[in-house]
Formats: structure tokens, sequence, C-alpha cells
């Protein structure tokens, strides 16, 4: 067939091996346009508020502060004093021998019935009494913060003396430390030697009232044992009085004597008697003689055998005659035994009385500065910076975490 009217008849025909044409790239993306560079940072209104309270919070206090504690606030000089309670512990020779306890010991601890003591109304008002605390501790009348008010109550005065006045207590060695402030190194010296003084008076005191309840004690046992040893020996008395028996072991023993020298006759009798009557005949007057000494001799023993309240078949009225004795004997020997020993108590007690076993021994007598350390004017100051930069920082945070939250 002829390809004439072919419109591709002209065209040239592709070559077998001939690759196929490339497809066109896809067109680019069009890129976001970039933004300038930042502008510095300008002070914003919120910025400005915040240095503001900052200064109003913090460095305009805290500069008041400063000039108060360096211009205004007075100095403040620091006496300390230590002590601790000694008892006495070595016992006489009386309480040795008679194994008497000692009368300086306590239930309580000294130490904390001291501790206790000095931060009392008692103590505040004695030593108010004697150096006029208010006075000195209102001498700078310009201070009004550590200066007290001369007008204040009891109780006002109480609390300035915590301030004032720190204890430092070990419970363990029980040493007690006392620091005392004062605006004048003098007052604080004479204030902790009265602290001293009343704290000595206190222990004497509490030794006194202690050693007056063991003589109380004493002197009430030594009266009863009086009794008692009176008691016992009347009764040996009225038992005496009663069976007219000076000492029944004695006349008992008399008695047996006497007993047995009578036996040893009535023997003796009875032997001759049996002899005359086997070599003589019954008119012979020798035997009636035997018999009637025989006769006597029995008589009397029977006799002192009923004295004695032991004929009759009543042997044991004289044993219980002397058990009773016996008895009354032991009482008053007990009783002898107690009041020794009563009395000895009474004298050891006396002796204690005289002596004084408790103490209070200074290992640091007040001191006298030769400077002022207080008040502590770097710390104070710092420690109050650094709370209020944390109250401003603490509120500061907190309002621009409201503002977030909007």
């Amino acid at each position: 067939m002829s390809q004439a009217g072919s419109p591709n008849a002209g065209a040239p025909a592709p070559a077998a091996n001939q690759a196929p044409a490339a497809k066109p790239a896809p067109a680019a993306k069009p890129t976001a346009p970039v933004a300038p560079p930042a502008s510095p940072a300008r002070p914003r209104r919120r910025h400005l508020l915040a240095l503001l309270s900052g200064f109003v919070i913090v460095v305009v206090p805290v500069a008041a502060l400063a000039f108060y504690l360096w211009f205004v606030a007075a100095n403040q000089f620091a006496s300390t004093v230590g002590f601790s309670v000694r008892k006495e512990e070595v016992g006489s020779a009386v309480e040795i021998l008679g194994g008497i306890t000692e009368l300086s010991g306590s239930s309580s601890s000294d130490t904390d019935i001291l501790y206790e003591y000095i931060q009392s109304q008692k103590m505040v008002s004695l030593l108010d009494e004697k150096l006029d605390l208010r006075s000195l501790w209102s001498k700078p009348e310009y201070d009004p913060v550590f200066a007290y008010d001369a007008d204040g109550t009891i109780e006002d005065l109480i609390k300035y003396w915590e301030r004032m006045v720190r204890i430092y207590y070990d419970s363990g060695s029980g040493l007690i430390e006392v620091r005392v402030l004062a605006f004048d190194a003098a007052d604080a010296q004479a204030i902790a030697e009265g602290i001293f003084a009343e704290s000595s008076d206190m222990i004497n005191e509490l030794s006194a009232v202690a050693r007056e309840d063991a003589v109380r004690y004493a002197r009430d046992e030594l009266e009863t044992a009086v009794e008692r040893l009176k008691s016992a020996r009347e009764a040996i008395t009225r038992f005496r009085n009663d069976n007219r028996i000076v000492d029944p072991s004695v006349d008992l023993a008399t008695q047996a004597g006497l007993l047995g020298t009578l036996q040893t006759q009535l023997a003796e009798a009875l032997i001759d008697l049996d002899l005359l009557l086997a070599t003589s005949q019954s008119a012979d007057p020798r035997v009636v003689q035997a018999e009637r000494r025989v006769e006597v001799i029995e008589r009397r023993i029977e006799e002192e055998r009923r004295k004695r309240g032991i004929s009759g078949g009543s042997e044991e009225t004289f044993s219980t005659l002397v058990g009773e004795y016996e008895r009354l004997i032991v009482d008053r020997e007990f009783a002898e035994q107690t009041y020794v020993s009563s009395l000895a108590t009474r004298d050891a007690s006396l002796a204690e009385a005289r002596r004084q076993s408790r103490y209070l021994a200074a290992h640091i007598r007040p001191t006298l500065a030769e400077r002022s350390l207080y008040p502590q004017r770097v710390t104070v100051l710092g420690l109050f910076a650094l709370f209020m930069f944390m109250a401003w920082a603490i509120g500061t945070l907190v309002v621009y975490s409201l503002k977030d939250r909007r």
C-alpha cells in the first residue's frame, strides 16, 4: 500500500536503539521569606516595675537597717559565767560504822532545777530589786529596738530577759554556762555575778531543806526508839515486881543448886536409915531420929518446889516464867540497839547539817568585756538582706507566673 497520503510519510523513522526523551523537571516550590535580625531587647514597663519593687523591698530596708545598726544601735557587752552543782560524797565515821545513807542525795537533778530557776520570774524579780535591771537595760534612750522600755511590766522584763540572758546547759556533764548582755561591761558582769549568787543561794536553800528534813526524821526516830526502850524496861520491872524475881535464870540456877543439895542430903539420910534398920531394933531411938530427918528433908524439898510453882504436877510454871522473862529481855535488847542506831543517825544528821554538802562550783567566773561584740551587725544585716531578697524573688516569680496564665 502506498503511504503517500500518510501524514508521517515524509518524517524520518526513529532509530531502533534511540533512548526515549527525558521528562521535564518539576517546578521549584517558593521559599518562605527570611525574618530580619532581632533588634536589641528594650526594657519594658514590667521590667522597670520589677526593678523598682526590688529597690523598694530589698535595697531600701537593707540600707535603713545598716544605718540603724551602725549609727543608732548601742553597743552591747557580754559577760560569761559557767558553773555546776557539786555534792559532798565523803561520809562521816558514824555513817560508815552505822551504815547510814548519805543525806545529800536527791531524787531529781539539781542542775535541771537550776536551769529552770535562772529563767524564772523569781530570779528576774530578785535581780531587779538588787541591781535595778530596768535602769541598766534602758540606758540607750535613742535605741527603740535593743533598749528596754523602763515602763514595762514584769512580764515584759521576763521577755526581755530571755533576749539578753542566754543559758547553755549540757545535760551530760551537768555544766551550765550563762551569757549576759548589757550596754555597759560592768553592768553585764554585775548581772552575771548576781545570777551566780542567787543560784548559789537557791542550791544552799535546797540543801538546808533536805538537811532539815533528815534531822527532823532522825529526831522522830530517836524519840520513837526512846519510848520503845522505856516501855521494854518498864515491862521487865513490872515482871520482877509481879513475880518477885530479879532474874529467873539466876534464881533457877540457885534453886537447882539448893534442890540438888537437899536431894543429896535426902539420899544420905535414907541410906543412914536403912543401915539403922538393918543393924538395930525398931525401938531404937536413932531409927526414929533418922526417919524424922528424912521427913524434914522431904518437906523442905516439897516446900522449895511449891515456892517455885513446880509442885503438884505443874512443873511447866517456872519454865513459862523463864520464857516470858527471856522474851522481855530480847525486846529490851532490840530497843537498846534501835536506840543506839537512832542516836547515831541523829548525830550524823546534825553533823551533816553543820557542813555544806551541796554547793555551786564556778569553772568560769563572771568575765569583764573589753570591747563590744553585740549586736552582730554584719551577721544581722546579711541575714536580713538574704531574707528580703528571697521574699522579693519569690513574690516576683509568683506575679510573673500569674501573668503567664492569662
